[in-house]
């Protein structure tokens, strides 16, 4: 072992470092900042509404970690750049990127229209590359670090009325790939996290619709849907030294979803 330090419980340890989320001001976004701040990292919060990722801000603060809200539209590469920047301004560096914006339309695929598709690959896909992109330079010129692409079970299967969504999600584990092997030589990681249906502001139609929510139930092998603490373990363990021989993967965190 050449890492002594990494035995034990110290191997989660984010102690040191910056983690930059986005879509932070709720839902999963807010659950894997928080989750971060506690293993030991500072946060930089970023969304489009301020309000959301101010209130953040302040409760990781209270956690005795620094930590700094930026507002940010990922379907801009000004904008994403302004993140890059504005992190390593405020905080001295960046280690960790947590790409979690998105967005959702559900709609058949004879009835989308051409915007909405493009508007949610906008921001579940071209975003992660935007920031990606931005964020991957400082992380690749300092020769090592993190990047966490939040993907979905729909990066792997699919459903009805999920043609966007879907899209976007199977785009986001294939640019996970391809990332992870042309960062690899800079120790750079590059995964993804797969999610099932969690109980957030982005599923609670599907959550209130009851012959949905009881499919999605009992399409679920575990028998419920996920909570958005459950990400922490996973978020914890691909920002942190515990997983650095492990790149362009997709963590499943479904409840065996996918196991069927």
């Amino acid at each position: 072992m050449d890492r002594p330090e990494l035995l034990g419980t110290g191997m989660f340890s984010l102690e040191g470092r910056v983690a930059v989320v986005t879509g932070a001001g709720r839902g999963l976004g807010r659950s894997m900042a928080l989750a971060l701040a506690a293993a030991g990292a500072d946060v930089v919060a970023a969304s489009r509404t301020m309000a959301e990722i101010e209130s953040l801000r302040d409760e990781i603060r209270t956690l005795g970690r620094r930590a700094e809200a930026v507002t940010c539209d990922t379907t801009r590469e000004t904008a994403c750049e302004r993140l890059a920047s504005e992190a390593v301004e405020r905080l001295g560096r960046v280690d960790i990127l947590v790409n979690n914006a998105g967005i959702n339309i559900r709609k058949p695929v004879l009835e989308l229209a051409a915007e909405e598709y493009r508007a949610v690959l906008a921001t579940n896909l071209e975003g992660y590359f935007l920031c990606g992109q931005a964020i991957g330079r400082r992380l690749v010129a300092q020769g090592t670090g993190k990047v966490i692409n939040i993907s979905s079970i729909m990066g792997t299967v699919a459903l009805p009325g999920q043609a966007a969504y879907a899209s976007s999600k199977g785009g986001v584990e294939q640019l996970t790939k391809v990332m992870a092997l042309e960062w690899a030589p800079f120790n750079v990681q590059v995964n993804a996290i797969g999610p099932t249906y969690f109980e957030t502001e982005l599923t609670k139609p599907l959550f209130e619709d009851e012959e949905r929510r009881e499919f999605i139930t009992g399409r679920t092998p575990m028998g419920r849907w996920g909570k958005a603490h459950e990400l922490a373990g996973a978020v914890i363990f691909l920002a942190s030294g515990a997983s650095d021989y492990i790149t362009g993967q997709t963590l499943m965190v479904d409840g065996g979803w996918t196991a069927w």
